[in-house]
């Protein structure tokens, strides 16, 4: 079969795999995490859940700047503020000699301001880096000579306004996503996929935490029984057959046909525990092996049309489209 028509055949069955449309899922998205907001005693909550020592990945200018959250704040890594304003390779050395200037000019308490927090870095590891919350950074930001500073400034600033906006109204981030793919160079049919996984795994995560799942590994082994009976491989070697850092996500570098599958899994897995009022991890594993057999039964199908197999090693690391885009589950 020519190139042409494959594309064009796994397009219609990634749309056949897909129940519902991407208006459809964004609003369901929005519906159940004001649900989860409803649920939390009426404390604010993020948009999406933060925990710990989550990690996340925000963009300024195209420049990747990691953030981790810790004590109930955002901290930033300086380092990577810093190559982002300045636009250096040595931005260790002007690190250096910044902290050293400031401290002659009086600012004494940096030294308290700064959190050695654990980042994943390039080589995929995770390592100490000097990190700073979000009132110190426009500390810092004031003593740096450079272009980007005022613009830095006026960016930070209004990453905290979205998140109120996020939470008042949860479609506004979900559609900040869609428009950020967009300018990633992602292809329409994927990011009609991959919102809709978004929706799925919400209602996925909602179901299970109503029915005594706790987060963390309990939601991972579920996570990866779908995964090993709807692809054959759990969610780890699905990465690692796709050649990925352990930062990256793999939901951002899955094709179409696999976001569609992974989304037919986690919707049928969330149905089946509503409808057999699934409760604790032993039933709930039992429902996530079923919901994954019946996305892996269509997976078969599919491959039978195509004529190869539906797991792909492809992704989308620098090279094949843009890079710098904030992380999502």
């Amino acid at each position: 079969m020519p190139n042409g028509e494959t594309n064009k055949e796994e397009k219609k069955l990634t749309e056949e795999t897909m129940p519902i449309t991407s208006d459809e899922a964004i609003a369901k998205f929005a519906r159940i995490t004001q649900e989860d907001m409803a649920s939390e005693d009426g404390q604010n909550k993020s948009l999406f859940s933060t925990k710990e020592g989550e990690y996340r990945l925000v963009t300024f200018k195209r420049k990747e700047i990691r953030s981790v959250f810790h004590d109930n704040a955002w901290w930033f890594s300086v380092i990577d503020v810093i190559e982002a304003i300045v636009e250096t390779e040595r931005a260790g050395r002007y690190w250096a000699d910044l902290r050293k200037t400031l401290e002659k000019q009086g600012y004494s308490e940096l030294p308290d301001k700064i959190g050695k927090l654990k980042m994943p870095s390039a080589d995929g590891k995770n390592r100490e880096t000097d990190c700073v919350e979000t009132e110190t950074l426009f500390r810092l930001i004031q003593s740096i000579p450079s272009k980007n500073a005022e613009p830095f400034r006026k960016w930070l600033a209004k990453i905290g306004y979205e998140r109120i906006l996020e939470i008042q109204d949860p479609e506004i981030a979900i559609k900040r996503a869609l428009q950020t793919y967009e300018l990633k160079g992602y292809p329409q049919d994927w990011i009609k996929a991959r919102i809709q996984t978004i929706a799925s795994r919400k209602d996925l995560t909602h179901e299970w935490k109503k029915r005594g799942i706790k987060e963390g590994l309990e939601y991972a082994l579920l996570t990866d029984a779908i995964s090993k009976e709807t692809f054959g491989v759990n969610t780890k070697e699905h990465k690692e057959y796709k050649g990925l850092p352990k930062q990256q996500n793999l939901r951002d570098h899955m094709t179409p046909l696999e976001l569609a599958l992974t989304m037919l899994g986690e919707t049928t897995t969330a149905e089946l525990a509503r409808s057999n009022d699934a409760q604790g991890f032993n039933e709930n594993k039992t429902a996530a092996e079923l919901g994954g057999k019946i996305a892996g039964g269509t997976r078969k199908n599919i491959e039978q049309k195509l004529k190869r197999p539906v797991l792909s090693p492809k992704n989308y690391l620098p090279g094949q489209v843009q890079t710098d885009i904030k992380r999502l589950e």
